[in-house]
């Protein structure tokens, strides 16, 4: 389970969100917000290029390629979001002595990782349910 709670009392728009221990701080940027970590959208979009990164580590330690290092670049485009498209461009460099079908083969495998095919293949249903409010003797 994944908690978000509200960790500025002072009118700001920071959250802290805590994940199987650990924590991150999300927040609007500014002027909405104070820039205290990444917005929703920067999660979102990191999330691709970590599942896309460790998913080509994954198959290159399984398949004695040296990989030396891998940087993935995300880049959005949302400005037609609104109009139902959210474009995320990925750039991805590998380092090591690979040879180019090591290369390639791991460019294609970085298409295959769960969040690309989750963001571009899956439907995602979404139920939004309301609590008793905090301090609500009734509150689950």
């Amino acid at each position: 389970m994944i908690v978000v709670e509200r960790i500025d009392s002072q009118g700001g728009t920071a959250h802290r969100v805590s994940i199987r221990g650990h924590e991150i701080v999300a927040d609007m940027s500014a002027p909405d917000g104070h820039d205290a970590g990444p917005d929703p959208h920067d999660l979102y979009d990191s999330a691709l290029g970590t599942c896309k990164a460790m998913t080509m580590l994954w198959y290159a330690q399984r398949n004695g390629i040296p990989v030396e290092d891998i940087h993935v670049g995300v880049v959005r485009d949302a400005s037609r979001e609104r109009q139902g498209v959210y474009r995320l461009t990925t750039r991805i460099a590998i380092g090591g002595p690979l040879t180019d079908e090591q290369h390639d083969k791991l460019i294609a495998v970085a298409a295959k990782c769960p969040v690309h095919k989750l963001m571009s293949e899956v439907v995602t249903e979404i139920e939004t349910i309301a609590v008793p409010r905090v301090g609500d003797p009734e509150r689950i």
